[in-house]
């Protein structure tokens, strides 16, 4: 083995470290930890009938006259 590949470590990078902790902190921003780490803080929902309303409105879904042509030419059927 040479002496310059002794020298050299596996974990070496190319980056200067601030630039690393840089990548790491946009990387931590991403991961959204602080959502997680509320959600894991959180006691566990309910799973009894009553933790839950009992009338839950759906949604209206608008389907557009563009949308209902190509369905059409597809022959699909939104109805």
């Amino acid at each position: 083995m040479s002496d310059e590949r002794a020298a050299r470590a596996s974990y070496d990078d190319l980056e200067t470290p601030a630039q690393m902790r840089a990548d790491a902190r946009a990387v931590g921003d991403n991961l959204r930890l602080e959502r997680a780490l509320r959600g894991a803080a959180r006691p566990a929902p309910g799973l009894t009938y009553d933790d839950y309303p009992r009338e839950v409105r759906k949604r209206d879904i608008a389907i557009s006259d563009a949308a209902a042509r190509l369905a059409g030419a597809l022959h699909l059927h939104l109805d």
